[in-house]
């Protein structure tokens, strides 16, 4: 009796890189099927005078003809309005840097798609990430592992750190050992359409747009003061880690001051030009301010949307840039490894990151009662609240946290 091919369905985006995968799943003996994702066709909001997602489906439609594999396209727009759009103008209303991507991969591509996949009978879905996955038996159970891909240049394992185990057991990363370059001259060779296709700069399954056009469309422009706080304004006083302490043996209060946002108020600084709402922007953002005669280049430290004041300081060495450590609340940790997870009292050392493409830093994470805390032996720059901290164990993803 023969045994039923293992069935995949990949995520077609009309890209070179999900292209490569159904050809490579395909070559690999599965039974492959396409499927595009339509993730946005509300007309009261613009995502750009093209339209670039008929682009992509066509594209994405000719892909799977050529491999000869089943096509189909789904609208997923409903669920994409409301768990990424919305959830993104509700977190710039209020002054923090949503990731939409992370959240994407974690609600869109994992959740809803992959249920839908199920529903197709699929053992896997697969995706175009440069990121890799393996397995080992931890306690006579399998644990699956999130790993680096092996082009450092790509390699896109921050976007998934919000994955679960039961998530990654039926995720599939075929071109997660191979370089960019490598995947081109696969897609050149197959003759695919999509060989030499630009990279797509927008959101998730969207296509091309512009965040603060995209913003503009539901967070109305209102003139605010831009102000500049001197490198030497007295809030910055306790915030570094005190010299001769361990960071184990730091107190609750000492870890606020290191860890939590500053609050700024608007006699702090002097007035150095407007703004049209605090809501574009975000703290490290250097363009856009539009502010000259400065000398050294003008960076956001931080922005009160309730107020519509933008915060600068002068210069990337400026203590309101630079942070030492930052803080998750309990609701927002996710552990990739559930048995790597730190009890109360508990401590580690991992390398972590706080932006895709950013280099690991030294970090050590301390669970306290109200959250985790993470310290870093060297401060980072531009730490906003909402966005992910991701932390890894060599090339192994571990978890990872929404910042506070």
């Amino acid at each position: 009796m023969t045994q039923r091919k293992k069935r995949v369905v990949v995520g077609l985006s009309g890209g070179v890189d999900s292209s490569v995968t159904a050809y490579l799943l395909k070559e690999q003996g599965y039974e492959v099927i396409g499927m595009f994702m339509k993730n946005w066709h509300d007309e009261s909001v613009t995502i750009s005078n093209e339209c670039p997602w008929v682009e992509d489906s066509t594209d994405a439609m000719l892909v799977a003809q050529k491999l000869g594999i089943p096509f189909q396209a789904i609208d997923l727009s409903e669920d994409y309005k409301t768990r990424i759009v919305e959830y993104m103008f509700a977190e710039y209303k209020a002054g923090r840097t949503p990731n939409p991507d992370i959240l994407c991969n974690r609600e869109i591509k994992f959740d809803i798609f992959l249920k839908a996949a199920m529903k197709l009978k699929a053992d896997f879905v697969a995706t175009g990430h440069y990121c890799q996955k393996d397995e080992l038996i931890v306690d006579g159970k399998p644990m699956f592992r999130l790993l680096a891909g092996a082009d450092a240049n790509k390699d896109q394992s921050y976007f998934l750190c919000q994955l679960n185990q039961e998530q990654l057991s039926k995720a599939l990363f075929p071109i997660g050992h191979l370089q960019k370059s490598e995947v081109r001259v696969i897609a050149k060779e197959q003759e695919l359409i999509t060989a030499e296709k630009k990279d797509s700069q927008g959101l998730c399954f969207i296509g091309k747009v512009k965040l603060p056009d995209f913003l503009q469309q539901q967070l109305k422009p209102k003139k605010g003061n831009i102000l500049s706080v001197p490198a030497d304004a007295p809030i910055f006083a306790n915030h570094g880690i005190p010299a001769g302490i361990e960071m184990e043996d730091l107190d609750k209060e000492q870890l606020e001051e290191i860890c939590w946002p500053l609050s700024y108020n608007k006699d702090m600084g002097e007035k150095v030009g407007e703004h049209n709402g605090a809501h574009y922007f975000t703290i490290g953002q250097r363009k856009g301010l539009n502010v000259g005669g400065t000398g050294k280049p003008l960076f956001i430290i931080a922005t009160d949307t309730s107020e519509n004041i933008i915060y600068t300081g002068l210069g990337e060495d400026h203590p309101g840039l630079l942070r030492y450590g930052l803080h998750v609340k309990n609701e927002d940790i996710h552990w990739l490894r559930p048995d790597k997870t730190l009890k109360v009292g508990e401590s580690a050392k991992y390398l972590a990151r706080i932006r895709y493409r950013q280099p690991l830093s030294q970090a050590t994470l301390l669970m306290r009662e109200d959250g985790l805390y993470v310290l870093f032996d060297d401060a980072q720059k531009g730490i906003a609240s909402g966005q992910f901290v991701a932390w890894y164990e060599g090339e192994e993803s571990i978890g990872s946290g929404v910042i506070f």
